[in-house]
């Protein structure tokens, strides 16, 4: 086992590494910091701009920059804002419970949602029933998520005047932005319970539950959900890398007070550390909890821990 989870921790780091190369590479070339700042000053010369860059350490070879960033990371310190010089490491404490509590209610409303729909399309495969849950999926599966924000925005704020439109203002507030998440998760999981709980329905053990003359309810949620829950569980946590993307999108649509808003402030003011600290939480995060599946996988069935 030890070998197997030091296999899986230094590939992780490998994942990291990457990420946070290709991210402060990538974001030297979103614009020029030093004209965002010097905006507003009237006239700027060439030397000004030149002074500016030395100040932000930006002339310094992108290698030196780089592996500075990475010495910081170890111990906590991701640099400071370009915009105030507040420490990048408190803008994302800040920003992360937003971005959790809104990641953990989606996942949670999902699997609320997709199981029973998934089980009940299983046990009446082919029917009407059936059919209508995959169509909804479908349609689920069809709608770009910042669009559906845009939608739900439109339907529960402004023509019924029921939740806030954007912003905190209080635990209503993470409603839309948690349903609109919720519904592009569901729309894949419930095929996926479908599928899981089909295939374990076939089972012979299934058909000798069913020969005691055992209640449907107890063979469906018992016997049968609790054998095909292993993939579903390895799913959901794979999925939370799908997951932190969409929120990027949907936090910016709702101006959630979260890591995907940080990020698109960062974005616009060429912000290189907070845009490059708050990637590399997120991609921290995502590495995090697929880490955590395979140590679960690797524990439940030992011939993973081989692979």
């Amino acid at each position: 086992m030890s070998g197997f989870l030091m296999k899986r921790l230094l590939q992780a780091i490998f994942v990291v590494l990457v990420v946070t190369l290709f991210v402060a590479y990538a974001v030297r070339l979103s614009g020029d910091p030093a004209l965002m700042l010097a905006q507003g000053a009237g006239s700027v010369t060439e030397e000004d701009l030149r002074n500016i860059r030395e100040g932000l350490g930006l002339e310094r070879p992108f290698a030196v920059q780089y592996f500075e960033f990475l010495r910081g990371a170890v111990v906590g310190d991701l640099g400071k804002s370009f915009m105030g010089g507040t420490p990048v490491s408190r803008l994302i404490a800040d920003a992360l419970p937003a971005t959790l509590a809104l990641a953990l209610v989606s996942l949670f409303l999902s699997v609320l949602v997709s199981v029973p729909l998934g089980i009940q399309a299983a046990v009446h495969k082919g029917k009407g029933t059936d059919q209508c849950i995959r169509i909804l999926s479908l349609v689920g599966l069809s709608f770009p998520n910042f669009w559906l924000a845009i939608m739900l925005v439109l339907l529960l704020s402004i023509t019924f005047p029921l939740l806030p439109p954007s912003g905190w203002d209080g635990p209503i507030s993470l409603v839309m932005p948690a349903l609109t998440m919720a519904i592009i998760l569901s729309a894949t999981n419930v095929r996926l319970v479908r599928t899981a709980m089909l295939e374990t329905l076939s089972a012979q053990y299934i058909m000798v539950a069913r020969a005691k003359g055992l209640k449907d309810r107890v063979v469906l949620y018992k016997h049968a959900l609790r054998n095909c829950a292993i993939p579903l569980i390895t799913y959901i946590g794979l999925q939370f890398g799908n997951l932190v993307g969409g929120l990027v999108v949907v936090e910016r649509v709702f101006n959630w007070p979260g890591l995907g808003t940080l990020a698109f402030e960062a974005i616009a003011s060429r912000d290189y550390p907070v845009l490059q600290g708050t990637v590399t939480v997120l991609s921290v995060l995502i590495v995090a909890v697929n880490l955590l599946v395979d140590i679960a996988y690797g524990l439940v069935d030992p011939r993973i821990r081989t692979k």
